[in-house]
């Protein structure tokens, strides 16, 4: 049993400790905030409750640590955790800028520690089910895909929010939700070589923008596309083009939600399938993979150079939604990069 403290009690964090609620693979046992207008949660779900991080790190009963802190904060969090000895589990991004990634990363793995991360949508069955398709080449060669992640959630947060500054979520809702699906490309495709973004302010007073558009292409040669909304109601869904084959998938409900998901397969000599998958607990399930891989050393499937190459292409589609220019993602460059396995 790993025993963790999660870092942050706002909307994921409090998500986090409902969902890993029984589980015996992963105990939180301290709940950290800023705040002690949390203690009462904590209090709520058997938390020891503090304000001082440094009673985390020096904590001997502690062995790992769930950011769910502002994005700015990650790097030197993650660097102070490692440097304790602790595991550190990091909700998305990682960083802000690949430098910070590779900080983190070699950090950890000097420490000895597992550097785990938020992307729970890799863990969904649909999504496993078309890697297998992908893997598998059962869509011939990959030509084209298109993601889309929008939703209202974040809607309505303040204006003094740090989910709305630029400086912690730069490029409308890339961070909160355009992120996971470039995770899901990098595994599924391999790098992305260059991206063109664009933004919008249509209707929010966020100065971040509600609307970013990517363009994208693969190092492989094919192309791709995202989008992510921050006003509209819930759209979850992805296409795969390949030279024989397509494949959609449609979430119904968002990740938090129970809900099905349906995958939708079209080959072209005919052949059609519908898939329907259930709702599986993607964020426990992540972490209790975490959890296994720190206690039990099996495989932990995100590498070191697909979390470094996720933040090179944030920082990426950051510069070019500000310049209005394509922009290469160098995430394979730097002495650092060169060192990080890209392959799982």
């Amino acid at each position: 049993m790993i025993r963790a403290a999660i870092v942050g009690l706002g909307w994921w964090g409090k998500h986090i400790v409902r969902r890993m609620k029984g589980s015996q693979k992963l105990k939180l046992i301290v709940a950290l905030d800023s705040s002690d207008a949390h203690a009462a949660f904590a209090a709520e779900h058997g938390l020891r409750f503090t304000t001082d991080w440094d009673d985390v790190l020096s904590d001997p009963t502690i062995d790992a640590v769930i950011l769910c802190t502002p994005h700015s904060m990650h790097t030197q969090q993650v660097l102070a955790a490692a440097a304790a000895g602790k595991h550190v589990f990091c909700e998305k991004p990682l960083a802000l800028t690949r430098e910070d990634a590779e900080l983190s990363v070699e950090a950890c793995r000097a420490a000895g520690v597992l550097l785990g991360i938020g992307h729970e949508r890799r863990f969904e069955p649909a999504s496993i089910e078309l890697r297998r398709m992908v893997k598998e080449g059962a869509l011939g060669t990959i030509m084209h895909v298109e993601a889309n992640f929008s939703h209202d959630k974040l809607a309505n947060v303040s204006e003094s929010d740090w989910r709305a500054s630029p400086a912690d979520a730069p490029a409308a809702g890339m961070t909160a939700m355009g992120i996971h699906l470039t995770d899901l490309y990098l595994d599924l495709f391999g790098p992305i070589a260059e991206v063109y973004a664009q933004t919008s302010q249509r209707v929010s007073k966020r100065s971040n923008g509600d609307v970013v558009s990517v363009q994208m292409r693969f190092a492989s040669g094919a192309t791709g596309y995202l989008n992510a909304i921050l006003v509209t109601p819930l759209y979850i869904g992805m296409t795969v083009f390949g030279s024989d084959a397509w494949v959609e998938i449609r979430n119904h409900t968002h990740p938090d939600t129970p809900g099905l998901t349906t995958l939708t397969y079209q080959h072209r000599n005919g052949y059609h399938d519908m898939i329907e998958f259930p709702w599986e607990d993607t964020v426990r399930r992540n972490l209790e993979v975490f959890a296994d891989a720190v206690e039990n050393g099996t495989r932990y499937p995100f590498s070191d150079g697909q979390k470094v190459a996720n933040i090179a292409t944030l920082e990426a589609i950051c510069i070019s939604a500000a310049s209005n220019m394509p922009v290469p993602v160098e995430s394979a460059s730097g002495a650092r990069t060169r060192a990080i396995a890209f392959t799982v």
